[in-house]
């Protein structure tokens, strides 16, 4: 498995500074620009920067964050995670990811998808109720738009374009672009039956569990005619020192931000226990190097993957901590995670004898 890559994610959490205060929302944005220039020193192969209306993730507009993270790097990839493409314009989206491709020189990714929050659908005046339709057709528009060509389109939810042809093009004649899931079949045939590359975010639970979403995937692409397409996983996780230190300095700002979210969804409160639980048999990617390796290891085998995407930051953690995970994950983490997927399984050991 040597051609299998890693990336990082950030969703522009708003931080807070060593002394426990809250960042500006533009101090944290800068960070985030800091954080994807250091990824790209230490070898970090994928930067990806969400996209959410809300106080606690000063980041609305990733790509022109992406744009300013294009100028001070090199050779990392960058895109979104995710661009919400229902309450956007897919015109306009590829507009933009073509202007970052051109900045960047060819370095430009869209994982579109639904997002986690609905804060866009009334911002921009859309009605839920049209949830499904919406992604659907802005989907099936944007796949239209990425062959670069004049196109026709009709739908119910956008005026219809007749022989309209969409600038700039990019150099290398498409933006690549995925489809980012958080577990439904459904979502997952639709990004096979449209040829674009899959996304799972895993955010709890064991990753062995999204295994049939993997091998529904191939199996749809297969029975759609398409040729094999890559999978990537994001997943939630943190390194610092050792298990112990990971953990500590994590579990608060991960309580506060869980705590917020589940109070708006009717979940009730996480604890240590639980917290403890995921890092052992879940979705968290927590620990020292050495610990944070091995389980990323053991998901890249498990489900066959292609890329591997670590959300590193974790609501009010501070910009110093993350700037140390990111350090490590590049420098120590990537490269055992490479020595461990080059070793053989015992089942392949035992296949040779």
């Amino acid at each position: 498995m040597d051609n299998v890559q890693f990336g990082l994610d950030t969703f522009g959490d708003v931080t807070v500074d060593l002394d426990g205060q809250r960042v500006h929302d533009a101090v944290a944005i800068r960070q985030v620009v800091e954080q994807a220039v250091l990824a790209d020193q230490v070898g970090v192969d994928f930067f990806g920067v969400g996209e959410h209306h809300r106080d606690d993730f000063a980041v609305s507009a990733p790509e022109l964050v992406l744009a300013a993270i294009a100028a001070r790097t090199e050779r990392i990839r960058l895109g979104t995670a995710v661009t919400v493409l229902s309450s956007d314009d897919p015109v306009r989206v590829y507009e933009k990811f073509a202007t970052l491709d051109a900045l960047s020189n060819g370095r430009a990714e869209i994982i579109a998808g639904r997002g986690s929050f609905t804060e866009s659908f009334p911002l921009f005046g859309y009605d839920l109720t049209q949830y499904e339709a919406l992604f659907e057709e802005k989907l099936d528009l944007l796949v239209k738009l990425l062959d670069e060509g004049e196109v026709s389109w009709n739908g119910t939810t956008r005026a219809p374009l007749i022989h309209q042809s969409v600038y700039p093009k990019t150099e290398s004649g498409r933006i690549r672009t995925w489809v980012g899931v958080g577990g439904s079949p459904e979502s997952v045939v639709r990004a096979a039956r449209h040829a674009l590359p899959l996304t799972l975010a895993i955010i709890g639970g064991a990753p062995e569990r999204f295994a049939p979403y993997v091998n529904l995937f191939h199996r749809a692409v297969a029975q759609f005619g398409h040729e094999p397409l890559p999978v990537a996983v994001h997943s939630p996780g943190f390194i610092a020192a050792t298990d112990r230190e990971a953990a500590d300095l994590y579990y608060p700002h991960h309580k506060v931000m869980v705590d917020r979210i589940g109070a708006e969804r009717g979940w009730p409160p996480t604890n240590r226990e639980r917290f403890d639980g995921e890092i052992v048999d879940g979705a968290l990617h927590l620990g020292s190097p050495e610990t944070v390796a091995r389980k990323i290891a053991n998901t890249v085998r498990t489900l066959g993957v292609q890329r591997f995407d670590l959300k590193y930051s974790a609501g009010t953690l501070s910009h110093e901590h993350l700037m140390t995970a990111i350090e490590l994950y590049g420098r120590e983490v990537i490269p055992r995670v490479r020595e461990l997927l080059a070793e053989k399984t015992p089942a392949e050991s035992a296949r040779e004898d």
